[in-house]
C-alpha cells in the first residue's frame, strides 16, 4: 500500500507487513527451487527491507506515475525478492513470476527495465548508486518531490564506483535519495570483513557528507521509521545501514555462504518451507 493510504492501526500495519515479509520469503523459495537457481540468502536477507519499502514506505500508486517514488535493486542478485513484491502489489502476474529465468521471460535472474516497476535493470555491482542519484537529481531539477530509494549490498562498498556516486550525491545535496546497504557480512564467496574490511559503514558514510542510520534489517518497526524520515536541515543524502541475516528465516541457510549460489534439493525445499511458514 502505498504511504499514507493505510487506515491500519499501528499494530494491524506492523502485522500486516510481517505477513507481506513472510509471503515474500515463501515466493522466493517456491520460484528459486522451481527453476533450480540459487542466489537464495541474498533474496532472504532482504525480504523484509522489501516488505518495509513496498508495503509501507514507498509512494508509488502505479508503476507507470511520473510522480511515483523511485526503486534501484542494486544487488540484482536479489531479484525474486523484488519479484515477489511486484506480484503482490498486482504488477506482475502469476504467469511472469513463475517464468523466472525460463526461456523467454524478462524475469531473469537480475531485474529487467521491461518489467512492469523495475525502473533500471541492474545487476553489475557498484552501479545502481549511480542510477539512484542521477533519477534523484533529476527529480530535483524538476521539482518533483518523488524520492528515489536504492539497495545496496556491503560488499558492493567494496567497490570504487559506489564511492563516486556517493561523494556525487553529497555534493548536489541529493536529500531525495536513501540508500540501504544490506549488510548482512557475507558475498559470494567469503565474509565481507575477510574480503575487505569496511567497519564501521556508518561512520563511513558520513564522512562523506550523507547522514546514517543504524537499524536491525529485520525489525519493520525501525525500517520503516528509518526510511520514512523527513528531510534533513541541511539537505544531504541518507544511507540506512540494515544489519542483516544472510538466508533469515531458514536456519540451515543463516550465515552459511554456499547459499549464495547453490539451489536446493526437494528435502530442503520442505524444511525451508516448513520453517518460513510456521
Amino acid at each position: 500500500m502505498p504511504q499514507g493510504t493505510s487506515t491500519d492501526t499501528p499494530h494491524d500495519a506492523d502485522a500486516s507487513l510481517a505477513s507481506l515479509a513472510k509471503r515474500i520469503r515463501l515466493t522466493i523459495l517456491r520460484e528459486s527451487k522451481r527453476a533450480g537457481v540459487g542466489h537464495i540468502g541474498s533474496a532472504l536477507s532482504v525480504a523484509d527491507i522489501i516488505a518495509a519499502l513496498y508495503g509501507h514506505v514507498m509512494r508509488v500508486p502505479d508503476p507507470a506515475s511520473p510522480g511515483r517514488d523511485r526503486f534501484v535493486l542494486s544487488k540484482g542478485h536479489a531479484a525474486l525478492a523484488l519479484y515477489a513484491a511486484l506480484y503482490e502489489r498486482g504488477w506482475i502476474d502469476a504467469g511472469t513470476l513463475a517464468g523466472y529465468c525460463g526461456d523467454g521471460t524478462f524475469a531473469g535472474v537480475h531485474p529487467d527495465h521491461h518489467l512492469p516497476g523495475v525502473d533500471f535493470s541492474t545487476g553489475s555491482l557498484g552501479q545502481g548508486l549511480a542510477f539512484g542519484a542521477g533519477a534523484a537529481l533529476a527529480a530535483k531539477l524538476s521539482g518533483s518531490g518523488r524520492r528515489v530509494f536504492v539497495l545496496v549490498s556491503d560488499a558492493e562498498c567494496n567497490e570504487g564506483s559506489l564511492w563516486e556516486s556517493v561523494m556525487f550525491a553529497a555534493h548536489h545535496q541529493l536529500s531525495n535519495l536513501v540508500a540501504i546497504v544490506d549488510a548482512n557480512g557475507q558475498q559470494a564467496l567469503d565474509h565481507t570483513e575477510n574480503v575487505l574490511d569496511l567497519s564501521p559503514l556508518d561512520r563511513r558514510w558520513s564522512a562523506f557528507g550523507w547522514h546514517s542510520h543504524v537499524v536491525d534489517g529485520h525489525n519493520l518497526d525501525q525500517l520503516t521509521f528509518a526510511l520514512a524520515g523527513e528531510t534533513l536541515s541541511p539537505p544531504r543524502p541518507q544511507v540506512v545501514i540494515a544489519r542483516t541475516v544472510f538466508g533469515r528465516g531458514v536456519s540451515f541457510m543463516e550465515r552459511q555462504i554456499k547459499w549464495h549460489y547453490v539451489p536446493m534439493n526437494d528435502e530442503e525445499y520442505r524444511e525451508a518451507v516448513a520453517q518460513v511458514d510456521q
